[in-house]
């Protein structure tokens, strides 16, 4: 990529194309093109067709997408299918058609099966079953690194794919229903904490393992894989280590001081017993995570304090 190239950041107000644009604002590259949802529809198959063939952009990042926690992904599913794959294909078909150098496709590490061996590594795809409650997000997923996969075999494309882990951050969803568990609690434990709350309800028995990584090294990545990585194969993206949802939450319970009791409702699903990546690919291109989960969640409880008082 070169400062002047025309880049396209689909979903540039959600927390990954926002951090996106961030780092690449940051390396000097200005000449971006970005439109909000209501500006580009993105599942219009003719709008998309127009924007492309006047814009005419050289990369694209492709962070849009309809994004949840098990709740959202377990309630709205046709959504969650058909929105994602409409965005994809149009995208990424329009990429095609209006010689798009490169683009970047970013997944999820929902697309691994339930119980594929941990860490996870990129060849576990398609070995077994996923997790029901977000099966119709995730399909939408793998379906897009095997388009991008299937265009560089047909047409030649320059077409790459990156799987991150749960991500937080900047610009987070703080839905009380819709978002994920992090910023969920993050909330949840705030609110408790204003309102003299005496218990703070926690979905699900604590006892699953995840891992979290804080969008900007997100976007520090994905900008060294645009510029570095031209391969078949998509990369994880993740931290490498994970913790229980029991230790996160008394991880965040500390950050925001909310001196009350966890409950944990075991009538509500816990999803995947376990997800971590393993990113030796990405850590052999000199790629590392900077941020640690303590300093990233008091960044994102700052953005999120921040964002509230501006709503109030």
């Amino acid at each position: 990529m070169n400062k002047e190239d025309k880049i396209f950041v689909a979903g540039h107000r959600g927390m990954v194309g926002s951090a996106v644009k961030r780092k690449l604002e940051k390396e000097g590259f200005n000449n971006l093109i970005v439109k909000s949802s209501s500006e580009l529809n993105l599942t219009n198959q003719a709008a998309v067709a127009h924007f492309f063939e006047s814009n005419k952009p050289k990369f694209v990042f492709l962070a849009a997408a309809k994004v949840g926690g098990i709740y959202a992904n377990n309630t709205f599913r046709a959504q969650f299918l058909y929105e994602n794959l409409m965005i994809q294909n149009n995208v990424i078909h329009q990429s095609y058609l209006n010689g798009v150098e490169k683009l970047l496709f970013f997944g999820s590490s929902c697309i691994y099966p339930k119980l594929a061996p941990q860490p996870l590594q990129e060849d576990s795809l398609l070995t077994g079953l996923l997790e029901p409650s977000n099966e119709p997000y995730a399909i939408a997923k793998i379906s897009g690194i095997k388009m991008c996969e299937a265009y560089r075999d047909q047409y030649g494309c320059n077409f790459v794919s990156v799987m991150p882990t749960n991500l937080y951050g900047y610009a987070d969803n703080y839905h009380p229903e819709h978002s994920h568990v992090l910023p969920a609690l993050i909330k949840k434990f705030h609110e408790a904490k204003t309102n003299g709350t005496k218990q703070v309800e926690i979905w699900g028995s604590g006892t699953p393992l995840r891992e979290f990584l804080f969008v900007d090294d997100l976007a520090d990545a994905s900008f060294l894989v645009m510029q570095e990585y031209n391969e078949k194969q998509f990369l994880n993206i993740g931290m490498g280590t994970d913790l229980s949802i029991h230790d996160l939450a008394q991880l965040i319970q500390k950050i925001i001081g909310f001196e009350g009791d966890l409950i944990f409702n075991t009538e509500k699903p816990d999803g995947t017993p376990r997800k971590v990546m393993d990113i030796s690919k990405i850590k052999s291109m000199g790629w590392e995570p900077k941020i640690d989960l303590e300093t990233g969640i008091r960044l994102a409880y700052h953005d999120y304090l921040k964002n509230t008082k501006l709503q109030d």
